[in-house]
């Protein structure tokens, strides 16, 4: 049997992949190597991928149909579907927003078409993301909560996934779990995200861009704790008596200031950052905060990073990525 992960080469990609292989799975992995972020950060992940036991690749768009109708034709052992790819970042959504249509709407709706064709096929586990609460003002976010207020097309199309694959498991039985991820960062993480932003400017002595309002917090989540969510959820999937779909968040229970996040960043590299405050953009939410109950009953799952303790491992894989003493 195979585990067919899109996105492999994408940050919670590349460690969930290596994850399945440590376990001793077989793994197909997608990635069409987009130039969102520098690809070459892409390739250097894939290289590592690259030669493993029970690895093998196939560059190929999530949204190209004809292409992926082909590659699950070729390979009907696929038993399991851990869905990544998508365009991510909620600021760029507003430079380019067809791109977040073509990817993440066109690309979701292509998988699940070609998912319900697969006669071996147990469970599709898929990113959604802590954006889709958008204008939601309680805290925590309750996976209960309404979601039809999205702050940005992002989570407009983050939204979209889960209500296109709450249709394909009512029509086909489609056995799905979509995992609202708040904030996830660690070593080999996206260059596009705030935090390896913050880094990258700390260390040459650039100013750091911090975002103006009183409440300014985000639910950081350690790469590591998410990829043991991922696994565990992939490894039970739902119930059709109690719906083939469900939605779990994946947090660290805990909202943290971003300030204090550039004190740790400060702490870890050794020097101090320079500041500059600028209006908050509409599309950015002022705070996230996750419940994990649910998430706790059905997997069994707790987040066990700090913020204290995962800073730190975060800025030695960066002083070693970018050669920095």
């Amino acid at each position: 049997m195979t585990v067919l992960v899109t996105g492999c080469a994408g940050f919670i990609g590349y460690h969930v992949t290596t994850a399945l292989l440590v376990r001793g799975e077989r793994v197909l992995g997608l990635d069409n190597l987009n130039e969102y972020y520098d690809p070459a950060l892409k390739r250097a992940r894939l290289d590592r991928l690259a030669g493993q036991p029970g690895f093998r690749f196939a560059a190929i768009d999530v949204a190209d149909r004809d292409a992926l109708g082909r590659l699950f034709r070729d390979q009907p052992d696929i038993d399991r579907i851990v869905h990544l790819a998508a365009q991510a970042g909620v600021r760029h959504s507003m430079i380019d927003p067809y791109v977040y249509v073509e990817a993440n709407v066109l690309g979701h709706v292509t998988l699940l078409e070609a998912a319900r064709r697969l006669d071996r096929l147990e469970h599709v586990v898929f990113a959604s993301s802590s954006s889709v609460y958008g204008l939601n003002g309680t805290l925590p976010f309750r996976e209960t909560d309404r979601v039809d207020s999205p702050n940005s097309l992002y989570a407009a199309t983050k939204r979209a996934g889960e209500l296109m694959s709450h249709a394909y498991g009512h029509l086909y039985g489609l056995k799905q779990t979509g995992l609202r991820f708040f904030t996830v960062y660690g070593p080999w993480g996206r260059p596009d995200m705030a935090y390896y932003g913050f880094a990258r400017a700390i260390a040459a002595g650039e100013p750091v861009t911090l975002y103006e309002g009183v409440g300014l917090a985000r639910d950081f989540t350690y790469i590591d704790d998410v990829v043991d969510g991922v696994l565990r959820v992939l490894d039970l999937p739902p119930d059709p008596a109690a719906g083939s779909l469900r939605l779990l968040n994946l947090g660290n229970r805990r909202s943290e200031p971003v300030s204090r996040l550039i004190e740790l960043l400060e702490r870890a590299l050794g020097r101090r950052a320079v500041v500059r405050m600028l209006p908050r953009p509409p599309a950015d939410l002022v705070a996230t905060w996750a419940s994990i109950d649910a998430a706790q009953a059905v997997a069994g799952w707790t987040p066990q990073t700090t913020l204290d303790e995962g800073v730190p491992r975060f800025v030695d894989w960066f002083r070693s990525y970018h050669g920095l003493a």
